[in-house]
């Protein structure tokens, strides 16, 4: 298995490009801002050829590049239906305080190619099987990929915007619900074992256990209804 990622634009909003191994076809997660000569290097490095770009999410720190990188290589990009409106309307996605000031420098919209994702959906693509799970909170329309373990490596979980090294995704932008992300925590990350290795979308890789043992939020779900715990700072744009 190989996954190059790496952090793009502004945000320093990862992206990843995963395949079986090098000189094989791959999938490209989140091609955010700037995040198209980092994706242009690294298939030229690990002599990738890209089938498809899958997206954890619509924020434009995850989707600026989603329409040059699928016209370059004519491949579709993948989006859950809640969130698709915000390749094409970021201002909305954002609130107006911070989708105006990126309007004027970036051009926006859809890829030739859009096709939708649903909950529990699996995903056979680059010789792979990502299984897609459902994640609002963050977003409307948010979603986690998941790899199974194979011989080499254990469980991944690509989370996006919801779970971070010691954090979760912030709610306060349109879409956004504190109730919702917390019962997405508890529905798609309680359940995963503890080696599973977690791939977000900003900061470092982080483990299940890791998480379920230090993250407040992981914790407070984790005890179930009516606990409480101290809260640490929420990321992601």
């Amino acid at each position: 298995m190989l996954i190059a990622g790496f952090p793009a634009g502004a945000w320093g909003t990862n992206c990843y490009l995963v395949a079986p191994a090098p000189g094989e076809e791959c999938v490209i997660i989140d091609p955010g801002h700037e995040a198209a000569p980092g994706v242009e290097e690294a298939l030229k490095k690990h002599r990738l050829k890209p089938v498809a770009v899958v997206l954890t999410h619509g924020h434009l720190d995850h989707v600026a590049s989603v329409v040059p990188v699928c016209g370059a290589h004519d491949v579709p990009a993948w989006i859950h239906p809640d969130d698709r409106y915000m390749m094409s309307d970021p201002e909305k996605a954002l609130g107006r305080s911070i989708g105006a000031q990126l309007m004027g420098e970036l051009t926006v919209g859809e890829p030739d190619d859009v096709k939708e994702l649903t909950d529990g959906a699996t995903l056979e693509l680059a010789g792979m099987e990502l299984t897609v799970a459902h994640a609002p909170g963050h977003t409307k329309g948010s979603v986690t990929f998941g790899l199974p373990e194979a011989a080499d490596i254990p469980p991944i979980l690509f989370s996006g915007d919801l779970l971070f090294a010691g954090s979760i995704g912030r709610t306060d932008l349109p879409g956004g619900d504190m109730a919702e992300i917390l019962d997405s925590l508890a529905r798609v990350c309680v359940p995963l074992d503890d080696s599973t290795v977690v791939l977000s979308g900003h900061g470092p890789q982080t483990t299940i256990g890791q998480e379920r043992a230090t993250n407040p939020y992981l914790r407070q779900v984790a005890a179930g209804p009516g606990a409480n715990t101290e809260h640490a700072p929420r990321r992601g744009m």
